[in-house]
């Protein structure tokens, strides 16, 4: 996804020592993951009591699957983790397209968690235009999975084009530093993702490491098992 590795020392974020916040914390953490990830040794990572969650990045725009979702959300799941699917949006690409590359990985019986959509460029659009396509295809979204999706974006890119207008979603804010983001509209935040350098047993490289704010929990974010609706 988007965007400093955030080390443990007096608090969980401060950047001296070599512990990461989740070894000493108390907060509900997870990850999120892409082919980026090359290897993943799920088998290790389900044994890591300390991460509760992991998002798979599943589609981008209108034809791009991640060439390793299939094996990454199954093999997640067969290690118990509690999963959940991510698509990264493309304002320029039709919404319709869009949805149909997403659903069609993004099989509901798969998931645990909301599906999330990942919104963090306009794709060249005017900042009208890029939110009348945004809000097409989240309500789509919402149509076919008959919930509405949690919404990944970076503080600066919502301060800037959305805020104001996200109020219904749950949102995960990314910002690397080592205090909590406070949106312009101070509106509540769901999770922080807080690094994009982090590190975990079972993944060679860095990877997205998150965790909910508050009192937010697991429970917050789970996927509803309902009938699905068809595409008109």
């Amino acid at each position: 996804m988007i965007i400093m590795l955030v080390w443990h020392t007096v608090n969980c974020f401060s950047q001296e020592a070599i512990i990461e916040c989740e070894d000493t914390c108390t907060h509900i953490h997870g990850i999120d993951i892409s082919h980026y990830q090359g290897d993943v040794f799920w088998e290790t990572l389900g044994e890591n009591t300390r991460n509760a969650y992991v998002y798979i990045k599943a589609t981008e725009g209108g034809d791009r699957i991640d060439k390793r979702y299939e094996e990454n959300i199954l093999t997640a799941r067969r290690h118990g983790l509690k999963v959940g699917s991510y698509h990264f949006y493309r304002a320029k690409t039709p919404q319709r397209l869009q949805l149909q590359n997403f659903i069609t990985q993004c099989l509901p019986e798969e998931q645990d968690l909301l599906p999330m959509i990942d919104v963090e460029t306009k794709t060249g659009l005017g900042d009208e235009a890029f939110r009348d396509s945004l809000f097409l295809f989240l309500k789509l979204v919402e149509e076919h999975y008959q919930q509405k999706p949690l919404i990944y974006t970076g503080t600066n890119f919502y301060n800037k084009y959305l805020l104001g207008h996200l109020n219904d979603y749950k949102l995960m804010i990314a910002q690397y530093t080592d205090y909590e983001p406070i949106l312009n509209d101070e509106r509540d935040i769901t999770m922080w993702q807080y690094t994009g350098k982090g590190r975990i047993k079972g993944i060679k490289g860095y990877v997205d490491k998150s965790r909910f704010l508050g009192q937010h929990s697991l429970r917050e974010i789970k996927f509803i098992h309902r009938r699905r609706s068809t595409l008109p």
